[in-house]
């Protein structure tokens, strides 16, 4: 039996959200909606618009996110990042720890540097648009990696937005190498539309001659596949995957087993905050699939996560609300 059910690598950014409205949203030119990468002077430049007392912080970054779901509902996880030698990257492993998530990180092994930060801008309609500022996580790289805890999955799971940059990209390549000889399974997440219109060759130097696992959304898969419906999308993406998930919002998720399509519907529900949706459905998806659970089954509990979560402020659920969720499809 594997040490862990998964092994995760990625991001790791603090999370600071922050409710504004939509004119404050514009004042700031912040691109409603999407992940935009920003400059430490950028960075400064909106926080002191706005008001930091207000912030929920959580230690977070996409695959991050993701990880920790699984660990709440019981995975045994790792997960692989870089925080820098400051009060924000102590707060960060610190709060993964808690989480129960192993990592490479240790109070010695830090570099001199500033810890990531995404900043968070919720506006009433629950879309969110993310602005985030690096630091140190730029300069993630295979050094960041623990391949024996990589053998030593079930799934390794690897985060899109790491394929701008070459050494963060490589860190994913490497990743998915040494999972593949090792016999363990392999999982993408494409992240955001912006990684796939921006970056699509190295996207698919991660995905190299396939991955077993795929997730995105259904403009991300549009996107990747240049189709322009989401059936098309999906015939497609079995050429780069053997089995995959297309979250499609308020209509639910189109998932492929490997031999067959699957439609799950979605509840429908006022969302108040949309962020850590997508990496809530993954970790959820993953924690299935890693405890036996059917395809379809899997499917059903993350689109129940994710709806769930909508529902509230914040990158992630309470344990008890997962747990919950869970037991109506544990055997």
């Amino acid at each position: 039996m594997p040490q862990y059910h998964v092994y995760g690598v990625g991001n790791a950014l603090v999370d600071m959200e922050f409710e504004v409205s939509d004119d404050l949203l514009a004042q700031l030119k912040v691109d409603k909606g999407l992940m935009t990468l920003i400059e430490e002077d950028r960075h400064h430049e909106l926080l002191a618009n706005l008001k930091l007392g207000e912030a929920r912080q959580c230690s977070g970054g996409s695959a991050a996110n993701t990880v920790i779901a699984t660990a709440q509902l019981g995975a045994t996880s790792f997960y692989s990042c870089k925080v820098a030698d400051d009060d924000t990257g102590t707060f960060y492993m610190k709060d993964l720890n808690a989480a129960g998530v192993a990592s490479n990180l240790s109070l010695d092994n830090r570099e001199a540097g500033v810890t990531g930060k995404c900043i968070v801008l919720i506006t009433p309609d629950a879309e969110r648009s993310m602005n985030s500022f690096l630091g140190i996580t730029q300069r993630i790289s295979t050094r960041e990696l623990d391949e024996t805890a990589i053998k030593n999955s079930q799934i390794a799971y690897i985060e899109g937005y790491l394929v701008p940059e070459a050494d963060a990209r490589a860190a994913a390549i490497k990743t998915r190498e040494v999972a593949e000889a090792a016999g363990v399974q392999t999982a993408l997440t494409l992240s955001d539309v912006n990684m796939v219109k921006f970056f699509k060759d190295g996207m698919k130097d991660i995905i190299g001659n396939g991955v077993d696992l795929l997730f995105c959304n259904e403009d991300e898969a549009l996107l990747m596949t240049e189709t322009d419906n989401v059936g098309a999308a999906a015939q497609a993406l079995q050429k780069i995957s053997k089995r995959f998930a297309i979250t499609l919002g308020a209509k639910g998720a189109l998932l492929f087993d490997g031999t067959q399509p699957i439609e799950i519907s979605a509840k429908s529900v006022t969302p108040v905050d949309s962020n850590g949706a997508g990496d809530v459905y993954a970790g959820t998806f993953l924690y299935g699939l890693t405890h036996g659970m059917s395809f379809g089954d899997c499917g059903e509990m993350a689109g129940a996560a994710a709806t769930e979560l909508v529902q509230h402020f914040g990158a992630r659920l309470p344990t008890e609300s997962l747990q919950v969720i869970a037991e109506k499809y544990r055997a």
